[in-house]
């Protein structure tokens, strides 16, 4: 499963016991980019060389994915915002920027909150946030039918193997509105990179952390952020009411909606992600 993405180059990163897969390029002030589910750092690929001219961009898989390590816990947001702040400061980057979709932004998130001294700026992308006062009444929707099926413990593992390709496919086509977005071949990557030994497990640990995750968001947004924080939707999917959701958390929130979009907005809609991005951290 070994990717290019001309301009950049991967680095497995030392954090502690951990190791962390990176891939890293241009130059400027950094800019660490977490990816959702199923996905691995490939979901920003048609963005990063376009960040890459401002920025030096650092996109991570995330502990449990890609080329990570997928340990037998540390899948709570905030154990998982110490691996990228500890990938960060050993690539020398002692204030940076970060952008999170999905559970990247859950642990953009709870890395703003825990790193207030590091984190300069946080961009959300499509994504309900533990902590939220809706965060409960989500999971009726339709549109997040695999939180608790990934939350059970052991089965999923068991009916997800050998059908990873069907699987993130399904993830994928519900929430996704341009379906010319996304290419057979970087499903098969999604869906490779799932079948690799222990990252089924970690992916879906991710959720079986979320009651820990909301009583740690409960607690943190009794001090809102302050940086400035960028919140955006997909016009099909959390839309303009994600502005509503990151204001419960921080005072100084600007974005809204992205137009034909679903889910999946650095891969529907690239261009407009990326100008939204540029544009609130040149601010």
């Amino acid at each position: 499963m070994n990717i290019e993405l001309e301009g950049f180059s991967h680095r497995m990163v030392h954090v502690g016991d951990m190791k962390i897969h990176a891939v890293i390029g241009g130059d400027g002030p950094p800019l660490v980019l977490l990816h959702g589910f199923p996905q691995t750092w490939w979901e920003w690929r048609k963005i990063m060389p376009v960040l890459a001219k401002q920025f030096t961009v650092v996109a991570l898989d995330l502990r449990g994915a890609g080329h990570s390590d997928c340990p037998q816990g540390g899948y709570d947001k905030a154990t998982l915002a110490e691996d990228v702040h500890g990938t960060m400061i050993a690539l020398g980057f002692k204030h940076y920027a970060v952008c999170g979709h999905d559970i990247g932004a859950m642990v953009a998130l709870a890395l703003a909150f825990t790193h207030r001294e590091a984190v300069t700026h946080l961009a959300i992308l499509d994504a309900p946030l533990p902590g939220w006062s809706q965060w409960e009444a989500n999971f009726a929707d339709p549109m997040v039918w695999h939180f608790a099926f990934q939350m059970k413990r052991d089965l999923p593992e068991r009916l997800i193997y050998g059908r990873e390709f069907d699987y993130v496919s399904v993830i994928f086509s519900d929430r996704i509105f341009n379906h010319g977005a996304l290419a057979a071949d970087d499903v098969e990557i999604y869906a490779r990179a799932l079948a690799q030994p222990g990252n089924t497990r970690g992916g879906l640990e991710w959720y079986r952390a979320f009651a820990l995750d909301h009583a740690n968001a409960l607690g943190w947004k009794r001090a809102p952020l302050t940086i400035p924080v960028l919140a955006l939707g997909g016009e099909h999917r959390y839309g303009s009411r994600i502005v509503s959701m990151l204001e419960e958390f921080a005072t100084d929130v600007s974005g809204g909606s992205i137009a034909d979009c679903g889910h999946w907005l650095p891969e529907e809609r690239p261009v407009e992600t990326a100008g939204a991005l540029l544009k609130f951290l040149a601010a």
